[in-house]
């Protein structure tokens, strides 16, 4: 018995001790090692191929936008002062760093990671705002026009809350949206005093659908609602912020390019000119506006004429580009006065979605 168990034990550690052995005839195998040699030296060629031109570049806004994945799987907010001071530790390694090949690369994925992260975290920190739980009638409110937006039936004010007032609210809002009767919107800058019904953003009217609660979300608008009473101009406390300063001169601006160029283009010619040029579409007709939109082309008055630019810019620089393909003519003749002239023509015209000539 004791013999053979001895054999069993013996044959049992014998493949086990044969695997031992041939791991040890590869190791000191020469071709194995040349072969390791030969994949380490491609290797590092390949890593000195591509940072040598600058070819690691585009991968930087891969660490970044990793950062910023990092923020959204977060289980807690992050603080902002951590992350700004990890990135500013990251910026720290990477001057201590310079010049050390990898460590410098390394170094660098890191603060850029780091970044992303930092960016996210101050982003969310910004944008944060009290927003409306539930409806508040008769509230009153005190505060500047941010924005002015006139619409086929009604207008529509963005309004920066200085005081705010009514039953059942629990939060001091910053920016309400309210829709007035048309006409009657005050002009951007104004200091307003009106009553109105507040409302909190609406949800998704179908699963998927769009998320009107996230878009004010992130325009910093805790409340939608209409105006009940009259706008009643008032004093300002104090005058207004830079922002909003800016915000007046703009909108003076446009509605300056608006009046011009419907005194220059009467009827809806000028109306939709003055739509794509400035976004204001309230002269349109309704006829021509119903028309528009029943021909798919609604969406063209919507965003201010940008597939306009897209497309004039495409064929602006296709154009240009095959002309230029032709030694004699680029060289001797003025290619882009012929393509500005071009796109001047009615044919021009024609080939668009939307003839604005």
């Amino acid at each position: 018995m004791t013999g053979r168990g001895s054999v069993g034990g013996r044959a049992a550690v014998w493949p086990q001790a044969e695997a031992k052995r041939a791991r040890r005839a590869l190791r000191g195998a020469p071709w194995l090692e040349d072969l390791t040699e030969s994949v380490a030296r491609r290797l590092r060629a390949w890593l000195v191929a591509e940072a040598g031109p600058g070819r690691l570049m585009p991968w930087l806004p891969v660490a970044f936008g990793t950062g910023i994945l990092v923020y959204f799987a977060a289980a807690v907010e992050p603080a902002a002062w951590a992350t700004i001071g990890l990135a500013a530790a990251g910026v720290a390694a990477l001057v201590a760093l310079r010049g050390r090949g990898i460590g410098l690369l390394v170094a660098l994925v890191v603060a850029v990671a780091c970044a992303g992260l930092a960016t996210a975290t101050v982003r969310a920190m910004r944008v944060a705002h009290p927003v409306l739980q539930h409806p508040a009638f008769g509230a009153d409110i005190a505060g500047w026009i941010e924005t002015r937006e006139e619409r086929e039936r009604t207008d529509r004010i963005v309004v920066a809350v200085h005081r705010i007032e009514a039953r059942r609210l629990d939060t001091k809002l910053e920016r309400v949206r309210l829709s007035v009767r048309k006409g009657t919107a005050p002009p951007v800058g104004t200091f307003v005093s009106l009553k109105a019904r507040l409302n909190p953003p609406s949800a998704p009217l179908r699963p998927g659908g769009y998320d009107f609660a996230r878009d004010l979300y992130f325009q910093q608008i805790g409340a939608v609602g209409f105006v009940t009473g009259e706008i009643r101009r008032a004093e300002p406390p104090a005058g207004p912020r830079l922002w909003l300063r800016y915000a007046t001169a703009m909108a003076a601006l446009r509605d300056a390019i608006d009046a011009r160029i419907r005194s220059a283009l009467p009827g809806d010619t000028g109306a939709i000119a003055s739509a794509l040029i400035t976004g204001k579409r309230d002269a349109i007709t309704t006829q021509v506006n119903d028309a528009m939109f029943v021909s798919g082309l609604g969406h063209v008055l919507s965003i201010s004429g940008y597939h306009m630019v897209v497309a004039a810019g495409v064929v602006f620089f296709l154009t240009r580009g095959v002309l230029a393909l032709i030694p004699g003519l680029a060289l001797r003749r003025p290619i882009k006065k012929y393509v500005t002239t071009v796109e001047k023509t009615k044919l021009f015209g024609r080939l668009l979605p939307f003839r604005y000539h």
